[in-house]
């Protein structure tokens, strides 16, 4: 989440008018995350008595004739009973409308906190609630095809260019290349898939207390393995900030809580050290990209693609013995 268009209030409270939730009392920039444009609204509420959605502008990496699908399985999953925000159609049933020549979206807002430091009983509850992802996906209509995946890595790290790698860390080029030959020889098939979320971070989930109460920003979801994104949920919550220290806590509680709901087979286990490093390898890429070129004036915080090549070094390390204790 971020804001790189910046729109008047008239222009929001005419597109806020499109939809039957009231009229709009606010409406506030949201800064995290670095893909599209979001704002916290505030209405009068349908009934009068108050209502608050989140307003999505698409920027980058997702294209219009996505829509359907992303929009779509949101109100798949919150049909089956997850934790995921529905889609408010506005008054004709339209899913999206364009401001701009750009697509937006309102969604329903779910309470809850993000949180910086997980508990080992939260990432428990995370585990579980990834897994009934899993199951609740089985009939969903649609799919997409999986752009990030390791030739999308390998291409995005090729047009970064070992140059400007270096700009980032000495050691980002040798380590970001060294790694796609690796994982291209390494990088196993035909285990069991469906759509996955593929972006599952604390800054993702909303929690109240020890319980997931929403899972939200599916906009990089595709069709890839389940194991994978058990892999990057694990990438995601089991280190401090920075990527230097491994919680077991952590760790523990998430594997146990995902395999509560729904069991890996031993060769999705014997795979996640591979998938575990493919899922850091996805967010060096992106990472690096958008440390190169995110506009100097977005409202929007940079991450370290570093932060996550210390977890894959620690996974090369050290991800047979861990998955095979944890798993």
């Amino acid at each position: 989440m971020a804001v790189y268009t910046h729109l008047a209030a008239e222009r929001l409270a005419e597109l806020i008018d499109a939809y039957d939730v009231g009229s709009l009392v606010s409406a506030k920039g949201i800064a995290e995350g670095v893909s599209n444009s979001n704002w916290l609204i505030e209405t009068t509420g349908s009934d009068g008595q108050g209502a608050r959605f989140i307003l999505t502008m698409y920027e980058r990496r997702i294209e219009t004739s996505d829509l359907p699908f992303f929009l779509g399985l949101l109100d798949h999953l919150a049909a089956h009973g997850c934790p995921v925000p529905r889609t408010i159609h506005d008054r004709d049933g339209a899913l999206w409308r364009t401001i701009d020549g750009k697509a937006v979206a309102l969604i329903e807002y779910l309470p809850g906190v993000s949180i910086d430091h997980p508990t080992p009983a939260q990432a428990r509850s995370v585990g579980q609630a990834l897994a009934r992802i899993h199951h609740a996906v089985a009939d969903f209509p649609q799919s997409r095809t999986q752009t990030l995946g390791l030739a999308g890595w390998d291409r995005t790290i090729n047009d970064c260019g070992a140059e400007a790698l270096a700009t980032i860390d000495p050691e980002l080029p040798d380590l970001a290349f060294g790694e796609l030959s690796w994982l291209a020889g390494h990088w196993p098939g035909g285990l069991p898939h469906g759509v996955v979320h593929c972006d599952l971070f604390p800054d993702n989930v909303l929690m109240l207390g020890d319980k997931v109460s929403g899972l939200i920003d599916f906009y990089f979801a595709a069709s890839d393995f389940f194991a994978y994104d058990l892999a990057v949920t694990h990438a995601a919550w089991c280190f401090e900030r920075g990527g230097a220290t491994f919680r077991t806590d952590v760790s523990e509680a998430l594997l146990a809580g995902y395999q509560a709901e729904r069991p890996l087979s031993s060769v999705e286990r014997d795979a996640l050290p591979v998938l575990a490093r493919g899922a850091c390898m996805r967010f060096i890429s992106s990472r690096a990209d958008d440390w190169l070129n995110t506009p100097a004036d977005a409202l929007v915080t940079r991450k370290d693609p570093m932060d996550f090549a210390r977890r894959l070094q620690f996974y090369a390390a050290h991800g047979d013995e861990l998955f095979a204790q944890g798993a």
